[in-house]
């Protein structure tokens, strides 16, 4: 009876989500309200299943006692956000990302960069956190800094392929076009191509927004301070508290989330004229 109950419930909530999706007289609106409306539906039903089932919360806790825990240890969860969102996985971000573009720029001037670079950023890329992870945090100590050493190695090499591919794409009438003013490489970059690679950066960013939060969430797994969202996972689970290991979830997802919106709030604004941005 329990199923059949959240199967009827699965199905209202789809056709809800569905109706607000296609909503014709305000379109925005329904792209805007689908999303908290499919979130709602989730919820419910999960709440009902752990409910009717009598779940054990050892297994999977009620968003209820999540939501609970959550507000009960603010204080705890805006100290871990601190030290391992705004501290290791911002910082190793910006700088991550910032000497992507420098070299980027660097291999689009120099073509020997581009054999010999690229290839071995591919299997730098390649190389498995779990890795690399403990060695960064054996040179650069336990606190954020070693963190955020991981976050620019995983970053790095994403943005490097998404702005040399971004500035590559422009056509030979274009940079044609850019000589007969007599344009120097400089002038050309700054007018005409780095434009022209603005969608490819904002994809580099966001692929790497992720990047960034899982680096510095899993690098703390293998030392970190008493403080920061992977020691409190790893604490957490050592006391079986689940609905603290989701509220630390909910931290995440919700600083992924916000860092990913706004990643392309300022890509449409920035790159209004390409073709993606058109409705």
């Amino acid at each position: 009876m329990a199923l059949l109950w959240v199967a009827l419930l699965a199905y209202i909530g789809w056709q809800f989500v569905d109706a607000l999706a296609g909503w014709a007289e305000a379109p925005s609106v329904g792209r805007l309200a689908a999303p908290f409306a499919l979130g709602a539906v989730v919820l419910i039903g999960w709440q009902t299943i752990v409910t009717a089932l009598d779940v054990p919360s050892v297994i999977l806790p009620a968003p209820s006692q999540i939501a609970v825990t959550f507000a009960g240890n603010l204080r705890t969860l805006w100290a871990d956000f601190v030290q391992t969102i705004l501290k290791g996985a911002m910082s190793g971000y910006v700088v991550g990302c910032a000497l992507a573009f420098g070299m980027a720029v660097l291999v689009d001037r120099y073509d020997f960069l581009r054999r010999g670079l690229l290839p071995v950023g591919n299997f730098m890329a390649a190389l498995p956190i779990v890795g690399t992870a403990p060695i960064l945090v054996m040179w650069f100590g336990f606190d954020w800094q070693s963190k955020a050493a991981v976050v620019v190695v995983m970053v790095f090499f994403p943005m490097l392929v998404n702005i040399v591919a971004g500035l590559a794409d422009t056509t030979a009438m274009q940079r044609d076009l850019m000589r007969t003013y007599s344009a120097s490489y400089w002038q050309t970059l700054i007018t005409l191509r780095l434009p022209a690679a603005l969608p490819f950066v904002f994809n580099g960013l966001k692929v790497s927004a992720t990047l960034a939060l899982i680096g510095a969430i899993v690098a703390e797994f293998f030392g970190s301070p008493t403080v920061g969202l992977g020691f409190r996972i790893n604490a957490s689970l050592g006391q079986l508290a689940l609905d603290m290991v989701w509220s630390v979830i909910v931290v995440a997802a919700l600083a992924g989330s916000l860092l990913y919106g706004f990643l392309t709030v300022l890509e449409r604004w920035l790159t209004f004229w390409h073709p993606s941005q058109r409705r």
